[in-house]
């Protein structure tokens, strides 16, 4: 209590330095910077032609042999329907494989150590400070403040402590979440020796969302500090990892932005092992792909990425599309954007595989991962509105339709599927014409050649699966890599029961996604939700509410495919049994139990499990003893414990500046409502909008609690 004394000198956020950040306009080109692009790769062009070069020959010669499989001469509209849908996927499939060939490459190679990033040795001692920012939104404050001191630990062990500050940037809308926040940042705080550098902002209003909320940040606090590293909320970093970053960043003036590879860890679930055993061994493998011919022209993933803020400022301030939502507003998924934004402004943008030690979390549930993604398409779907804009580079250009086409290639191969059906019922049913009307020498004979059909089909899962291969074989050259993983053996039952299970799954999503597509499309918003992190465990009445749509298409498209063939049927299996057992799949792999189960078994294990590295080990250790920090999760608590609401009274935003400020109607209707109210159980009822209105008000503050000194807390 001593150190918030008002003569004390605490405060929760150092002096503001500002930096503009101007809204770019997407109509007009920006001045570029000058002095070239140093830390560009060498004939990186060819790197290129190698790579998209052998994607349109493959995908020419499947839709050579697709054409053949349909046979010659002057084919149908539906025929001619299902070939450009089959180009559209195959070429989809053709440049996933070819970079990841460069990536296999990559693996057996060694990392190219590109911007003299040392993934081992010493690390060096940045000269500049940087910021890290840990936005948070609605979310647990036991695991943030577990990550946050793990990594504060990891800082103070490396000797680094003076070159960082912490920023914890809250776009909280949900009181008690707000109010556990400010008692948690409280604590750690205190658990940290009361360290002069971690500091809570919260924003009484989201506007723009994460981007918005880093904007912010920016635009008060952006001049004091050279460099930002921006986290998520299930961020982990070591300090290893984190000063190689500020020491590449600061000794290339170049570079713009710097983006890790994040491994997942930390599932306990089915679904989340699976994702955390792909991401950890069919990860690397695509990422140094990409890496490799991407180049300067990288992307951004929205976290565990470094960034120079003053190229950040001046290049990146995202406008508001035109139109309504959910196409037109503010822009959703902004990092696609704001890496073009800098890459289109002179700013080299790089991606960096081979560095280890950051971590992040995974959704534990299917049904986790489709809330997830529902946001993710639409903000992903906006990004038609941003590819006309004048001076991207391609590649930036590429990478927008590159989030486009991860989502509208759902629809696509659901209709793909469809129009397969329709042609089968078509060579069934339909009489065929074999004279059609006109002169002609010789009939037309409808041809589909099922052996060629056939070698299609092994074609195209060949171009899916070889990668999952090369990287088990690019695993047994890593031995710490390969022990980690269960040995050579278990890894590869892992790839066989991780690709059999996700098989399963990959048509309820495809079905999931293409109705996120058309709900989307006919203007549904997708809202902002708060990421479930933990347990995955939903009732079984939920999954089934849920899934029965999945259950009732997959045995309908079944049963359509039997009634026309029972070949057809027998192609059509994988899909019909994945969309009929969708209920229990869901229900299976969202079980703790079965993923733990697997554990013990040696199957789906990454080396960050069987060798936890330190940070990672101390944040978890520590997310215990936070939990228990932070069970206590009221807006009461405030009223409850004096430190804490002085410090909640220091930290109140700036008061309304009359005929300068907009009116906030919540608050006045709050502040109406608490006047009124007879005890402080009754005020704190108030509609979630009021209640956080009346928190960040002085008036609101002082009334509730003289409600709580009535003896109503």
């Amino acid at each position: 209590m001593d150190s918030l004394r008002p003569d004390a000198g605490w405060h929760a956020l150092p002096p503001e330095a500002p930096l503009p950040m101007p809204v770019q306009s997407l109509r007009e080109k920006p001045q570029r910077r000058e002095g070239g692009m140093p830390s560009r790769p060498m004939a990186l062009w060819l790197r290129r032609l190698l790579v998209i070069g052998s994607a349109i020959a493959l995908t020419a010669y499947g839709a050579r042999e697709m054409w053949l499989v349909l046979g010659s001469g002057q084919p149908t509209s539906l025929q001619a329907f299902v070939l450009v849908l089959f180009v559209v996927l195959f070429a989809w499939i053709a440049l996933s494989f070819t970079s990841a060939c460069c990536g296999f490459v990559r693996l057996l190679l060694g990392p190219d150590r590109r911007l003299g990033i040392a993934p081992d040795g010493p690390p060096p001692m940045p000269g500049v400070r940087t910021a890290l920012l840990m936005p948070t939104y609605n979310e647990d404050p036991a695991r943030i403040m577990a990550g946050l001191q793990a990594i504060h630990e990891s800082l103070a062990a490396a000797g680094a402590l003076d070159r960082f500050d912490i920023f914890i940037l809250s776009d909280s809308t949900e009181p008690a979440a707000w109010i556990a926040e400010e008692a948690a940042y409280l604590a750690l705080r205190e658990r940290t020796g009361e360290a002069g550098n971690i500091f809570y902002r919260r924003r009484p209003k989201n506007t723009e969302r994460k981007a918005g909320n880093i904007a912010e940040w920016v635009r008060r606090w952006g001049g004091a500090y050279p460099q930002m590293l921006v986290l998520d909320a299930d961020s982990v970093m070591e300090a290893d990892t984190i000063l190689r970053l500020a020491d590449a960043m600061e000794r290339h003036p170049d570079v713009g932005l710097i983006q890790t590879l994040p491994i997942i860890a930390g599932g306990n679930t089915l679904f989340a092992r699976m994702q955390q055993f792909a991401g950890r061994v069919y990860g690397p493998l695509i990422a140094e792909g990409i890496a490799w011919w991407h180049g300067s022209e990288g992307n951004y993933w929205g976290h565990n990425a470094i960034i120079r803020t003053r190229a950040f400022a001046e290049a990146a301030g995202l406008p508001e599309l035109p139109g309504r939502k959910p196409f037109g507003g503010h822009i959703l998924s902004h990092d696609f954007v704001e890496a073009a934004l800098l890459r289109r402004a002179g700013w080299a943008v790089h991606m960096v595989p081979w560095l280890r030690g950051t971590y992040e979390e995974s959704p534990p549930s299917l049904m986790d991962l489709a809330i997830r993604d529902r946001r993710w398409c639409q903000g992903n779907l906006q990004h038609a509105g941003v590819l006309p804009a004048r001076g991207l580079h391609w590649v930036s250009r590429l990478h927008l339709l590159t989030g486009i086409g991860s989502y509208i290639t759902a629809p696509i191969w659901l209709v793909f599927l469809v129009c397969g059906v329709l042609l089968a019922i078509q060579a069934r049913f339909i009489r065929p014409e074999y004279f059609p009307a006109g002169p002609s020498l010789f009939p037309q004979w409808p041809v589909v050649d099922p052996v060629r059909a056939m070698w299609v089909f092994i074609g195209t899962m060949s171009l899916l699966l070889l990668p999952k291969l090369m990287a088990w074989f690019a695993l047994l050259f890593h031995a710490r890599d390969r022990r980690g993983s269960g040995g050579a053996i278990r890894a590869f039952l892992s790839m066989l029961l991780e690709t059999v299970v996700a098989g399963l799954l990959a048509p309820v999503t495809m079905l999931t996604q293409s109705v996120d597509v058309g709900a989307i499309l006919l203007g549904r918003d997708s809202g902002w939700n708060a990421q479930r992190r933990d347990d995955g465990s939903v009732p079984f009445g939920q999954v089934a509410r849920l899934y029965w749509k999945h259950t009732a298409f997959g045995l309908a498209f079944g049963a359509a495919a039997w009634l026309v063939s029972p070949y057809l049927a027998l192609w059509m299996s994988p899909v019909v049994l994945g969309l009929a057992l969708a209920i229990p799949l869901a229900a299976w792999t969202a079980r703790r139990g079965v993923g733990i189960g697997l554990r013990r078994l040696g199957l789906l294990l990454t080396p960050e499990e069987a060798e936890p590295p330190a940070v990672l080990a101390r944040a978890r250790a520590l997310l215990a003893e936070w939990q228990a920090l932070t069970a206590e999760r009221d807006v009461a608590q405030l009223f409850r414990e004096p430190r804490l609401l002085e410090a909640h009274r220091r930290m109140l935003p700036p008061p309304r500046r009359p005929r300068l400020d907009p009116v906030d109607p919540a608050l006045l209707v709050g502040l109406l409502r608490v006047e009124e109210a007879k005890e402080l159980g009754e005020a704190l009822r108030l509609p979630r909008a009021e209640l956080a209105a009346v928190l960040a008000d002085a008036r609101g503050v002082a009334r509730l609690e003289a409600l709580a000194g009535n003896g109503a807390a």
